[in-house]
């Protein structure tokens, strides 16, 4: 079952991001992409951003990532992905998640050269998939 929900985060490319500043829960819409085992996921946003801020103060965080589009309602699968923000201090894998997001998503391009992107990553902890209406699957990575 892992392998069906880290290719479902693979072969998917936006998500909901949920982050936490205090008591109130934060969302943004999010591209993505994966590496290549699938155990961090990395995004790219703004230093001056409320989702940056949340990240920097809690660093727990929670993705939702779906099939809704590309299936009927009760056969929609949705995928959990909780985890852990992290800044990418290495100057090289900072550069290859770069390349990672402008080859899935060339449209960020203008947006990761302002003086304010930051690229980070997830280091996730756990998957839950539930495949359609009743079906629920928990994996601890």
């Amino acid at each position: 079952m892992l392998d069906e929900m880290k290719t479902l985060a693979k072969h998917r490319d936006m998500c909901v991001l949920a982050t936490v500043a205090g008591q109130k829960p934060y969302c943004s819409l999010m591209a993505y992409v994966t590496d290549e085992n699938c155990e961090e996921i990395y995004m790219v946003t703004h230093k001056n951003t409320t989702k940056y801020k949340n990240l920097m103060q809690n660093p727990a965080v929670s993705l939702l990532i779906d099939t809704r589009e590309n299936s009927p309602r009760h056969r929609a699968k949705a995928l959990t992905v909780q985890g852990v923000f992290a800044k990418i201090e290495k100057v090289a894998k900072r550069k290859q998640a770069a390349a990672k997001l402008l080859q899935r998503h060339p449209h960020l391009d203008n947006f990761l050269k302002h003086p304010e992107a930051e690229i980070f990553c997830v280091k996730i902890s756990s998957f839950l998939l539930l495949d359609g209406l009743q079906e629920a699957h928990f994996e601890s990575v």
